[in-house]
């Protein structure tokens, strides 16, 4: 097997189609069907919802085209579909070096002490039973980061979810300092 076609990663040509729709869909002076594509996610309240979507269906078609036509298993397209999900929801930001979502969900601005996501929540993204709790829990916790993350690596990181990836992301997540006593 190609290297391109890697089953535990989602393969260059895919993403590099994810990111290019997220660009058109996330411009201020997106076009029309841009924009309505965009609303049209933003309102898909579960996984399921999400791939009854024309909108998706197109961004899942062309992502399709892009590896080749090779079809990804069903539990990979519900990894998709949140990535689509979600992707309707992040903003393109000002920031010179969007973060990944523990990053985010972790970054204090100067004299803040707490993270925008608490510890609890945190973990319990991390223990998400299944793809459709974690879209959910990430989908709450998007306007908590002011919805400005790195959505190619938001992609990595969903469409690999597994234990690697969740230890990644407690070793990236800054963990609230505790008082000494």
């Amino acid at each position: 097997m190609s290297n391109s076609l890697n089953p535990y990663r989602l393969d260059s040509g895919a993403k590099q189609a994810f990111v290019r729709w997220w660009q058109r869909i996330s411009d201020d002076k997106a076009e029309s069907w841009a924009r309505a594509d965009r609303a049209s996610l933003k309102h898909a309240h579960d996984v399921l919802a999400l791939t009854c979507t024309p909108a998706y269906q197109r961004v899942y078609q062309d992502m399709l085209a892009a590896r080749g036509g090779v079809a990804w298993p069903a539990y990979q397209q519900d990894r998709i579909a949140a990535m689509v999900g979600l992707a309707a929801h992040v903003k393109k930001g000002n920031s010179p070096e969007p973060l990944s979502l523990p990053k985010a969900m972790s970054y204090r601005p100067e004299g803040v002490d707490r993270n925008p996501v608490s510890e609890l929540r945190f973990l319990r993204l991390l223990d998400a039973p299944d793809i459709d709790a974690l879209y959910l829990g990430l989908r709450r916790c998007l306007p908590l980061i002011k919805s400005q993350i790195d959505v190619a690596l938001m992609a990595d990181d969903l469409f690999e979810w597994g234990d690697w990836v969740k230890k990644r992301w407690a070793y990236d997540y800054r963990w609230p300092d505790k008082a000494t006593a």
